[in-house]
């Protein structure tokens, strides 16, 4: 039971939040729209795989369902690559280049400050680009904000496990801000 009245209690995870508060919701949904889905040389799947390793990371069981199921959707691999790479991204079959950037994902996750040097050197050696490596940052200290609202407000997962795959579905038709809910 979320720990405050929602307009709809059977919204689960962060779409009864959204639905709760609509101004917000509305900016939240385009800061997704932008980091996952917006130009970028990081593929939408890659990115969203990104924001599902951090929310794993956090526990936050409704965002690292959904946005598995978004990644799983977009990447080659699907559903096995992605349950594989953001429990253990180092033995999952992802580029160098991937796995350095989610390393620094889940810096971010622990703390900023453990972003490090080195960290951001092996990306770069791994071709990753100074906007490859800015997003990643910005993705998981997004994720860390996203996954603590959902769950600071005990909200709960959806019910049934088709409920991702079938928002994996409009997500990619539709986007966080242009389609159906």
């Amino acid at each position: 039971m979320p720990h405050i009245a929602l307009n709809d209690q059977d919204l689960p995870g962060i779409t009864g939040l959204l639905n709760y508060r609509p101004d917000t919701g509305a900016v939240l949904n385009q800061l997704a729209e932008l980091l996952l889905r917006g130009e970028n040389s990081l593929t939408p799947g890659e990115r969203e795989l990104i924001a599902a390793h951090v929310s794993t990371l956090n526990k936050c069981v409704f965002c690292s369902s959904s946005h598995a199921a978004f990644a799983a959707a977009q990447l080659p691999g699907g559903v096995e690559l992605v349950e594989l790479a953001r429990f253990d991204p180092d033995s999952a079959p992802l580029t160098d280049k991937l796995k350095a950037l989610l390393k620094i994902a889940a810096a971010v996750q622990d703390s900023g400050l453990s972003v490090t040097d080195e960290l951001v050197d092996k990306a770069r050696a791994e071709g990753a680009t100074d906007r490859e490596i800015h997003d990643t940052v910005l993705i998981a200290a997004a994720f860390c904000l996203y996954n603590r609202y959902v769950d600071g407000l005990g909200t709960r997962p959806a019910r049934e496990q088709h409920y991702y795959h079938e928002h994996a579905d409009l997500i990619v038709a539709h986007g966080y801000t242009g389609g159906p809910a």
